[in-house]
């Protein structure tokens, strides 16, 4: 069965997270190359996100993540669309910042990436998520989207479902 992603659903899902981080008193950052800033994008679409989100790096290349922290050899070992890669983004963020929770998200949308051929497969996504000094990765394979836009949209909703229950 293909799953159904809903922009709706998903702003309000990002509503609710950033509302509870709020009430919490926890801060967040992300480090985004798939969703290219859409996760950070979404956290201040509510009043009073300046509270929790401390920051966010858009990382679309190899040598913007490891100008902001992800170690080269990683990205060398594991090739840059790997759970290790999305561990490192999200640890590096958190790092950064000084935030509570750091999440980092690679991957390949609708097409292969002529950068990264070899480990670029449409639609194969990781993202990690970092809090209290624990950091827990995820893989997700998306359904083929219409648009570049769907594809960032389903990867917030993946994220939004595994960050509600961490919260």
């Amino acid at each position: 069965m293909k799953k159904i992603y809903n922009e709706k659903e998903i702003r309000e899902d990002y509503r609710k997270i950033t509302e509870t981080l709020i009430q919490k008193g926890l801060t967040i950052t992300t480090m985004e190359s798939a969703t290219s800033g859409q996760i950070a994008s979404l956290i201040t679409d509510t009043e009073g996100a300046s509270r929790v989100l401390k920051g966010a790096f858009v990382v679309y290349s190899n040598e913007a993540k490891i100008k902001q922290g992800v170690p080269g050899e990683v990205i060398d070992k594991y090739s840059v669309y790997s759970k290790e890669t999305a561990q490192a983004m999200a640890e590096s963020c958190r790092k950064a910042y000084n935030a509570d929770i750091g999440i980092g998200i690679t991957g390949t949308m609708g097409n292969v990436d002529p950068e990264n051929e070899n480990a670029s497969v449409p639609g194969c996504v990781y993202f990690a998520i970092s809090f209290n000094e624990c950091t827990k990765d995820y893989y997700v394979e998306l359904p083929v989207q219409p648009t570049r836009f769907a594809y960032k949209m389903a990867v917030a909703k993946e994220i939004a479902d595994e960050l509600m229950e961490l919260l």
